[in-house]
């Protein structure tokens, strides 16, 4: 248990500014069997979300509880993800081949191609959410962040690590079968709380069907888009391409939910 409790411990430390024990001893392998609670780091961050959202919706317009939500949400995380969008942005949109992309995305500048996916991702989940039944928000934002986070643990499972030269930032780079088990039940629980009160509100089975097609065909889709495109471009993902999954499949999720709600 005081082994999990560490692993635990260095997810948290490593996806949020959370502050967490210093480990003299810590290991880069070491995230490899942390790997398995990044998507519980997730339902962590979405229900901070949740919370600032309901609150700020009490007293606020829905716009600018939505608002402070997002920025609740990175200011936890030190825009860790987004920062990983913004490279590969400026790295597959400048570059021309795998030394090229991968030193453009080493860049600490922010370029024209990271500038504006940044600001597209953050407007799209902001009209998105926006516009959503605002009884659906706060699941919404726990599921997503939840399932993206699986998303790029499952990057890490069928793909490779690509090694910057020189000096990196330590990753998770191999993930242990058990573990990857462990991870979906992290990753998909919020998916199953939502189906579930589908189910006990008796909602008639059409409609659960199609909440299941409209949000998990989406967040499949670009999955399989970026996991095909970064394997194609540098044969396998970095740091970065991780959390360029886990934004670009949090979007997908919300507009999957959002048609949902817009048809039933």
């Amino acid at each position: 248990m005081r082994q999990e409790w560490r692993r635990w411990l260095l997810a948290l430390g490593f996806f949020t500014r959370i502050p967490v024990p210093d480990f003299p001893d810590f290991k880069d392998t070491e995230l490899n069997h942390a790997a398995k609670y990044f998507p519980l780091v997730g339902v962590l961050v979405g229900l901070v979300a949740a919370l600032v959202f309901y609150f700020s919706s009490l007293v606020l317009p829905q716009s600018i509880a939505v608002l402070l939500s997002m920025v609740a949400t990175i200011y936890l995380t030190g825009a860790f993800h987004e920062d990983g969008l913004a490279d590969s942005a400026d790295g597959l949109g400048g570059g021309w081949d795998r030394e090229r992309i991968l030193t453009i995305m080493q860049d600490s500048r922010l370029g024209t191609y990271g500038a504006v996916a940044l600001f597209l991702m953050l407007f799209a989940k902001f009209q998105t959410l926006q516009v959503m039944n605002p009884f659906v928000i706060p699941l919404a934002l726990i599921c997503g962040h939840a399932l993206s986070r699986l998303a790029a643990v499952w990057v890490m499972r069928k793909l490779t690590y690509v090694r910057f030269e020189g000096k990196s930032k330590p990753i998770a780079t191999t993930i242990p079968t058990v573990d990857i088990i462990v991870s979906h039940v992290f990753g998909l629980a919020p998916y199953m709380v939502i189906i579930s009160l589908l189910v006990l509100s008796q909602h008639a089975w059409q409609v659960i069907v199609l909440f299941v097609l409209l949000t998990g065909l989406p967040v499949l889709c670009v999955w399989w888009w970026w996991a095909r495109k970064i394997q194609r471009w540098l044969g396998g993902y970095t740091g970065d391409t991780l959390g360029a999954m886990q934004q670009i499949t949090e979007l997908a999720f919300y507009l999957g939910v959002l048609a949902w709600s817009l048809h039933v």
